[in-house]
């Protein structure tokens, strides 16, 4: 079970800690949705707007992926945050019903926009966080020159194929 530095796992099948194996991305990424519509639903329903659950939840969610998933997933998790706010909330408002019967389109749409336009600083915030984590394991879990086939390229692999083989050279 060992391979890559560090002990543990190979370094493109594990998780941010080394003894750890990593989840698949669209693992990550659904339990990123999951704690992030959660958190939506919960502080829409008990407070009407975006508060500290959803906030807990979505930053929680979005670290939890991008520590969790593979390394060689971490593209998922990485541009998670943005499209989860821009899906999952209007999603959940729009389920949750919260315009008033016989509203006008204007009315809806401030009640599902009022919401994106209010988490935007936690979503640039986290999306921070998460590129940063996702660039620091990229940098820091790369795998030991130990493990890496020779660097050739495909010219010069094909030179030497052809050099090697038993047939004559023809011009």
């Amino acid at each position: 079970m060992s391979g890559g530095s560090g002990g543990g796992w190979p370094v493109p099948e594990r998780s941010m800690i080394a003894t750890v194996l990593g989840v698949p991305p669209f693992a990550a990424v659904g339990l990123t949705t999951a704690l992030t519509a959660l958190g939506v639903l919960v502080d829409l329903t008990r407070i009407g707007t975006l508060g500290l659950i959803f906030t807990i939840c979505y930053v929680g969610g979005c670290v939890l992926g991008v520590t969790w998933v593979r390394r060689n997933g971490l593209f998922g998790p990485m541009v998670a945050p943005p499209l989860l706010l821009a899906a999952a909330i209007p999603a959940v408002v729009l389920l949750t019903g919260t315009s008033k019967p016989g509203a006008g389109i204007a009315d809806r749409l401030l009640v599902v926009v009022a919401p994106l336009i209010n988490a935007f600083p936690t979503m640039a915030g986290t999306t921070a966080l998460v590129l940063a984590l996702g660039a620091f394991r990229l940098v820091v879990q790369r795998p030991s020159p130990v493990n890496r086939p020779p660097a050739t390229s495909r010219g010069s692999a094909a030179r030497e194929a052809a050099r090697t083989s038993g047939s004559p050279r023809r011009s």
